[in-house]
């Protein structure tokens, strides 16, 4: 039977930097969290049908059109053709101009010009003939575990309001006459042509008057995107549509008040239909750090790269180091079930917090500084305070690289000695090395170089098997798509026999359909049942090191071919099934954005005509 939840690659993503909200195609709102992108769900039937919703479109048509992002921009703009006429739809979760006073909590960081209004606004437009337009508002707060009942909020219909104790009130206007029965606020109206209706759903005090503000609003917001888009550096050629639409989707990821850039939008999207691969990932990963910082400073966002290194290095400081935080720098992400909830198309258990918070991952040495040699031009620029928490990672990598770890995809069975880990143990010091040479600490760059090379004479020994390919782990012939790393972090030369011997290994053994495995599971004890789909980020991997290698026609006709399969509005999950194309895993993925835009970059330099 047809499944009643539409594909993950059909939703839309809306971000105002505050918060997060995916749109099916329908047009309607399946997932919303508030106050934070991380909180509880107020609309969440991408997890569960009876989860909460908001719909906005034309009474009984629910395939559009067309639908598509207005250019430059994270609104959306959806053509509706019905019987009787044509109809425009555009959702926006609204930006504005700062005009407070005093520092607003959980702010850490100055806000920008613009910032998040608080209020989703959907503004319709009949451009032909006549369209009956539907309103259908039932959240359901607390991820469907509490229930408010809409009351009027004034003496006519246009507007309303709905709450419960401990959740934010949710708050709607509209030029509709709002019909209010307990849990749903419903409206209909026929638009002609030339006439529009808008619908705003405000949490914080914002409110829209008329039909002409709301699409004001929405003009002011494409305003802002396209504004900081002028900072970008993209180059112009074809694929400069997939790094438009992975930087702003990256933008849209970041948690305004803090600087942090969370993995995902969302939580316990299957990486296998059906079964218990489904993780929260509503966190900032440390190993996500130093691909984001190239990302940001290759295409021109200083300011947004600067307030997420020092977001890193604040909630650093404030313990010993984990893989991951909260948005508000949080520390404790303990994992829970959520056993009420069916799961997206069954996928349970539904999960808050990920129990990989506390694992032993080593790669995270190596990502922080990485991290920090790509975000500080000269050492000397580092205070002592900084400095001294340099070398304090350094010195803990030393410590940790002789020891077994869960590894970079967080296994949940055994600890190994993953490569993987030991590269970016090694990592760390060679970055640590560069920044002691630059301030002129001879000892540390003495000590530490003795370190390093102790560390690639093992791994080169123990991690490589008798092809001269690098390896998951000791004592293992399994291919691991993370020994990509081994080109990508500079471990040893792209010309190194050993790293081209691994790059093709990974390509012609690791690979479904020509998409990467992370691995294959009946090799690895990651302590789950079940099988996964091709991991986008190991493919975009193989596109930048098979360029690296000077397989530049090879790398051209993967990443052309990963193109193919982004969703129609050029975002991506975080799996791809290599048999259907179909998108698995949570949405947007940061991670496969920041791979691409890699990946992207490195190919467009190894095609261009010689100057």
């Amino acid at each position: 039977m047809p499944s009643k939840f539409p594909p993950i690659a059909d939703y839309a993503f809306l971000s105002d930097c505050h918060t997060t909200a995916l749109m099916a195609p329908d047009g309607s709102i399946e997932w919303m969290c508030l106050p934070r992108p991380d909180g509880p769900s107020v609309f969440g039937a991408l997890l569960d049908r009876t989860a909460g919703f908001f719909r906005m479109g034309p009474a009984h048509v629910y395939v559009p059109a067309q639908r598509h992002y207005v250019p430059g921009s994270l609104v959306v703009e959806t053509m509706w053709a019905t019987p009787t006429g044509w109809l425009v739809v555009r959702d926006a979760l609204i930006m504005g101009p700062w005009t407070r006073e005093g520092r607003p909590p959980g702010y850490m960081r100055p806000p920008g010009d613009f910032v998040a209004q608080h209020v989703l606004v959907r503004s319709a437009l009949c451009i032909d003939g006549h369209v009956d337009v539907e309103v259908q508002c039932m959240p359901q707060f607390d991820y469907g575990r509490a229930f408010g009942m809409w009351e009027y909020a004034g003496d006519g219909y246009d507007s309303a309001r709905c709450g419960v104790e401990g959740q934010p009130e949710l708050i709607i206007h509209s030029n509709f006459r709002l019909s209010v029965v307990g849990l749903r606020a419903a409206a209909r109206m026929e638009l002609r042509e030339g006439e529009s209706a808008y619908v705003a759903l405000c949490w914080d005090g914002c409110t829209i008057e008329d039909a002409e503000q709301a699409s004001r609003r929405i003009e002011e917001t494409v305003h802002h995107w396209r504004r900081w888009l002028q900072h970008a550096r993209v180059p112009d050629h074809p694929w400069r549509p997939y790094l438009v639409r992975s930087a702003l989707t990256l933008k849209g990821l970041s948690y305004a008040p803090t600087g942090a850039i969370m993995a995902a939008s969302t939580t316990s999207l299957p990486e296998t239909l059906g079964g218990e691969r489904n993780w929260d990932y509503r966190f900032t990963w440390i190993r996500d750090s130093a691909f984001m910082l190239w990302a940001l400073f290759e295409l021109g966002f200083d300011d947004e790269a600067y307030h997420y290194f020092f977001f890193l290095i604040d909630t650093v400081a404030q313990g010993p180091l984990q893989i991951m935080y909260g948005l508000g720098g949080e520390r404790d992400l303990t994992e829970e079930t959520l056993d009420h909830l069916s799961g997206y198309e069954g996928s349970r258990p539904v999960r808050l917090g990920n129990g990989a918070y506390d694992q032993r991952q080593h790669d995270v040495w190596g990502m922080l500084l990485d991290a920090a040699a790509t975000h500080v031009s000269q050492a000397l620029q580092m205070g002592p305070y900084a400095w001294g928490l340099m070398v304090g990672l350094v010195d803990r990598a030393i410590e940790a690289w002789r020891e077994p770890d869960r590894g970079i995809w967080e296994v949940r069975g055994e600890p190994r000695h993953f490569v993987s880990s030991k590269v970016m143990c090694w990592v760390a010091v060679d970055r640590g090395i560069k920044l002691a040479t630059e301030r002129g600490h001879d000892d540390l760059v003495k000590r530490w170089q003795a370190v390093a090379d102790e560390m690639q004479a093992e791994i080169c020994d123990k991690g490589v098997d008798q092809r001269g390919v690098f390896v998951q782990h000791y004592g293992t012939k399994a291919l691991d798509a993370s020994s990509l790393l081994v080109a990508i972090m500079g471990f040893l030369p792209p010309d190194d026999p050993r790293v081209r011997a691994t790059v093709l290994a990974v390509a012609d053994e690791l690979t479904e359909d020509g998409l990467v495995l992370r691995y294959r599971t009946d090799e690895t004890d990651d302590g789950m049942e079940g099988v996964e789909g091709t991991f986008t980020i190991c493919s975009f991997w193989l596109v930048s090191c098979l360029a690296l290698i000077g397989e530049v026609e090879r790398a051209t006709a993967l990443c052309a071919k990963l193109l193919s399969f982004a969703s129609p509005l050029h975002l991506y999950a975080e799996e791809i099934d290599a048999s259907s194309g179909r998108h698995l895993g949570n949405f947007p993925q940061a991670f496969t954005h920041l791979a691409l835009i890699d990946a992207v970059l490195r190919v467009i330099e190894a095609t261009a005509p010689a100057s």
